[in-house]
């Protein structure tokens, strides 16, 4: 009698994935972006919440004839809405790969380091967004869901002191 019911779940388990077919590259750039605290608490950092629950900072592709250093202001522009903000320089980069059905995709994001200059307040985000928040810097660290991004958040925070940013 628990055949029937068992057959029923069975084709889950049984699926195969396509082989892969072919491998992209995907070069994708974006920030790590900064402010001094208003009561004077430190450094804050802005982090998105994407349309998964995971908290990371604003990227995106590198379109045709854009360099990583315009991209990252562009997205960071229009994922949360921040326009006036200087990239003070090249942090790192970072892989990571997922499969796209038949397809490996090979994604190389470039970080910089982005001050905010004005208008930190007025946060805008594009609609797959589920947030978007100023954390404080350890609390940022915390949040962070990819390793990666988190080693090259203490690099930034190292270069802000050592600098006086």
């Amino acid at each position: 009698m628990q055949a029937p019911q068992f057959d029923k779940f069975k084709k889950y388990f049984n699926r195969k994935k396509p082989s892969i077919q072919e491998i992209v590259r995907e070069p994708t750039a974006g920030g790590i972006i900064f402010r001094h605290a208003k009561d004077g608490a430190g450094i804050e950092i802005l982090l998105l919440q994407d349309s998964r629950g995971r908290w990371t900072i604003p990227k995106g592709h590198i379109e045709p004839g854009e360099t990583a250093q315009q991209t990252a202001k562009r997205e960071i522009g229009e994922e949360v809405g921040l326009n006036n903000v200087e990239v003070l320089g090249w942090l790192g980069k970072i892989h990571f790969r997922y499969r796209r059905i038949d397809k490996l995709v090979l994604m190389t994001t470039q970080i910089y380091l982005v001050r905010v200059l004005s208008d930190s307040n007025k946060l805008r985000k594009e609609d797959w967004i589920l947030d978007v928040k100023w954390f404080p810097f350890h609390d940022a660290l915390e949040a962070i869901e990819y390793e990666d991004i988190g080693k090259l958040m203490l690099l930034a925070m190292k270069r802000i002191r050592q600098e006086k940013l």
